[in-house]
């Protein structure tokens, strides 16, 4: 009988531990870790989705403006680096990696950039509707690239601050030792100025 009692009694401070550990935040580096993953996924589905729009650009475009193939083919080329540099969840501590990934998005947008400049010389290529749904949901896709990455940031900077401060840094260090902080997206100083277009 009092091996009965003790078990219980076992269990009931187990139960309690785990109750008063898991208020105390030592999920939090997990939680965190887990929703910057899942961040960083939306904000991939949003660059392929980038990927997958512009096939159809290009050909719609290629049947107004033939001259502009030097533009068409830098925008492929540019899709085509793009697809290849991918980083998985798992890379996300690793600042090159990351850089990497940002640089090859960034030539894509700005040869993207330089395409929908070349719009602006064909008045029939403007008016054209397959071209003016295309732009549109390209817009409308960098929009989404750009919420998805402002919640990437976001979830990566939470995730990073409880890996620094104090008691995260402590649970981290007893429970999760192989956690490291990640990397998140940088402005590349090209960027903020706007495209220059010459024709």
């Amino acid at each position: 009988m009092n091996t009965f009692f003790g078990r219980i009694a076992a269990l009931a401070a187990m139960i309690a531990l785990s109750v008063s550990l898991a208020g105390c935040g030592v999920n939090n580096v997990p939680t965190l870790e887990e929703q910057a993953k899942a961040r960083w996924s939306e904000v991939q589905n949003q660059y392929q989705r980038r990927a997958d729009l512009i096939p159809n650009l290009v050909e719609t475009v290629k049947g107004f403006a033939r001259q502009e193939q030097e533009t068409l083919t830098r925008v492929i080329e540019a899709r085509a680096k793009a697809t290849q540099v991918t980083i998985n969840a798992d890379q996300l501590s690793d600042p090159e990696a990351v850089k990497r990934f940002q640089e090859a998005q960034g030539a894509l947008s700005s040869a993207l950039g330089r395409l929908l400049a070349v719009s602006e010389n064909y008045p029939d290529l403007k008016s054209n509707q397959n071209f003016l749904a295309l732009q549109s949901q390209l817009e409308g896709t960098e929009n989404r690239i750009a919420v998805a990455r402002r919640d990437y940031i976001q979830s990566v900077q939470a995730y990073n601050t409880e890996l620094r401060t104090i008691p995260g840094r402590w649970i981290a260090g007893w429970f999760y030792p192989d956690a490291k902080p990640m990397a998140t997206f940088e402005s590349a100083p090209e960027n903020a100025a706007a495209p220059k277009v010459s024709f």
